[in-house]
């Protein structure tokens, strides 16, 4: 299915800067997304880069809440790799899920083939933290996040 039907809209204004993030303090918010990619042409695209390394680059982003960003995912390792957002919580119950095996796309993730590129777009809603994760088994737990910052 397309990811214009999996997506969901959002406007960001975002501020990045490429670092790892293991031992982030707990978030406090779970993203929640808006509008359909489609009726939001004017999101801000952010390119995010999964890697081999199990690192996502940028490692930190920070965006304001009511704002569209359209992450441009690339995977540019050699094996299958996951864009998920949500809190903490969120993140914890994709981890869970994920143990039973791939999950297929939704608005708040995708899954990222070697070489291949994709798009989700979402809005936080509120402000606190949220997390990008990979749930492939283990690459979580091995660091594979980024921290968002949603400003007010």
């Amino acid at each position: 299915m397309p990811n214009r039907y999996r997506a969901l809209a959002p406007v960001f204004v975002l501020a990045f800067a490429a670092c790892s993030n293991a031992g982030s303090a707990p978030s406090t918010t779970a993203p929640a997304a808006s509008l359909p990619a489609a009726t939001n042409p004017g999101a801000t695209r952010v390119n995010v880069k999964l890697t081999d390394a199990l690192r996502m680059e940028p490692g930190e982003m920070a965006v304001k809440a009511g704002q569209a960003l359209t992450f441009v995912v690339t995977n540019a390792g050699a094996i299958d790799h996951q864009f998920f957002l949500g809190d903490e919580a969120a993140q914890a119950a994709e981890e869970q899920m994920m143990q039973s095996g791939p999950m297929g796309d939704t608005a708040q993730g995708i899954t990222v083939k070697p070489g291949e590129t994709k798009e989700l777009t979402y809005t936080f809603q509120v402000a606190g933290q949220a997390f990008a994760g990979c749930h492939v088994m283990g690459h979580y737990g091995a660091g594979m996040k980024a921290l968002i910052t949603v400003t007010p």
